[in-house]
């Protein structure tokens, strides 16, 4: 039975009409002429007009494959912890993208953490607003969306990063890994600047332990830290050598407000 996940962040994080969006996004993409091969990015999730700009170098610096995996931190903590969304597409103004059947299929043998779900997803705007860039840029993308839950230094993350490994390397093809992630949330832009460097660091140095150290030695607030662990470990057993941050700002440098501020960083890891 058909299944579509209809948009929740349409309108508010981004614009709601498919002519506004698209004229956005092409504000927002820059695009390279030399577009790098990358196993993930690491790309924020705030209304564009605050983190567009972070995502949108981001995605125009990669070559964009048939498939992407994106995952998502729940801010809700409905549904399923490791949610894989269970619908047959993903519906934006740009039109529909639809769910990679074969490799959500191969991710539910392969790991005893992931399950189908719908719950999680429903107001989840952590991973709707990653569509819309992959969508402009690769109209007939499909994907695979994970929303995940849990602890900084929980058991299921290497797990589930295996069967992720596992999975992309029996489909035979390439696929990208999207983690959606903001990084500190603080009412002081300096700590937050302090903190965001703290852990970037660890990042670039594909170094997922030492990430979950310093994100609970300080108290990072970092919404997508399961994402970006997941990720890094994927990544690496996929062959990546390489972490690169791309940019980094905050919602302060955009507004100027710094009574409340959130850091975004965009990363590509090859």
């Amino acid at each position: 039975m058909k299944s579509i996940r209809k948009p929740v962040a349409a309108g508010h994080f981004y614009p709601g009409e498919a002519s506004r969006l698209a004229t956005m996004l092409s504000r927002l993409i820059l695009e390279r002429e030399e577009k790098k091969a990358v196993k993930s990015v690491i790309c924020p999730h705030a209304g564009y007009i605050y983190s567009g700009q972070v995502a949108g170098q981001v995605y125009g610096s990669i070559q964009i494959p048939e498939t992407a995996i994106i995952l998502a931190p729940n801010h809700s903590g409905y549904g399923e912890p490791y949610s894989l969304g269970d619908f047959s597409s993903w519906q934006t103004p740009l039109g529909e993208i639809l769910t990679d059947e074969e490799l959500a299929n191969l991710l539910l043998k392969k790991s005893g953490y992931l399950q189908k779900d719908k719950v999680a997803h429903l107001k989840e705007h952590s991973l709707e607003v990653q569509l819309p860039f992959l969508q402009y840029l690769k109209p007939d993308i499909k994907i695979v969306g994970l929303c995940l839950s849990g602890i900084v230094k929980d058991r299921a993350w290497p797990e589930i990063a295996s069967s992720l490994t596992r999975s992309i390397q029996e489909l035979g093809r390439p696929v990208l890994l999207v983690a959606s992630s903001d990084f500190s949330h603080e009412d002081n832009p300096e700590l937050a600047r302090e903190n965001d460097r703290y852990v970037l660091q660890a990042i670039v140095n594909m170094d997922e332990e030492l990430l979950a150290e310093r994100i609970e030695e300080r108290q990072v607030t970092m919404c997508g830290f399961g994402p970006v662990i997941v990720t890094l470990i994927a990544a690496r057993q996929l062959g990546a050598k390489k972490v690169q941050l791309l940019q980094y700002t905050t919602s302060a440098d955009v507004t100027g407000q710094t009574d409340y501020v959130v850091g975004y960083a965009g990363l590509t890891i090859e």
